[in-house]
């Protein structure tokens, strides 16, 4: 065989070895994909709110290599009077910062392909840059299509929001 024979055959399998890695990880990872919010609650001292609404809008996507991107709103936030992004009134930009959340990072899961954690690299809350979280702090509990996420405020307030799988 010709150098050039071997090198093409050797290409082949690590692309087929690479293809089925890939796939194997997918398959064990339960959160890999994306989801969409289906509903939002915050309970603090046996008050129930929503966060984001009666009706919340946001998508969660874990990516099969390991990175993840969280957007959620309540859609009734009122648009600007300005028409520009950087020109809201104080009223506007407090409507926005209390309805919304934006992050990205990286996440893990386990052997069983449970997620495992997550470390937020960037957040509309400023103050969750940087943020490893394990399971201690933050679930993510896939039952069937939905999925649940849950964790506690450093106040005590609890956290929860429901995805439904996207189709």
């Amino acid at each position: 065989m010709h150098l050039h024979s071997l090198t093409r055959l050797a290409a082949a399998a690590t692309l087929l070895l690479a293809a089925m890695s890939s796939n194997a990880e997918s398959k064990s990872n339960k959160v890999a994909g994306t989801w969409n919010l289906i509903a939002a609650k915050v309970e603090n001292d046996g008050v129930i709110s929503h966060p984001y609404g009666p009706e919340p809008k946001g998508r969660l996507v874990f990516t099969p290599d390991l990175y993840f991107v969280e957007f959620l709103h309540d859609p009734r936030i009122p648009r600007f009077a300005s028409d520009q992004r950087g020109g809201g009134t104080d009223a506007e930009n407090r409507a926005v910062m209390a309805s919304s959340l934006a992050l990205y990072g990286r996440y893990s899961v386990d052997a069983q392909g449970d997620f495992s954690g997550n470390t937020v690299e960037g957040s509309s809350f400023p103050n969750w840059t940087g943020d490893v979280r394990t399971t201690r702090e933050l679930r993510m509990e896939v039952q069937g299509n939905r999925m649940i996420e849950s964790f506690q405020r450093p106040g005590g307030a609890k956290v929860s929001l429901v995805f439904e799988r996207a189709r």
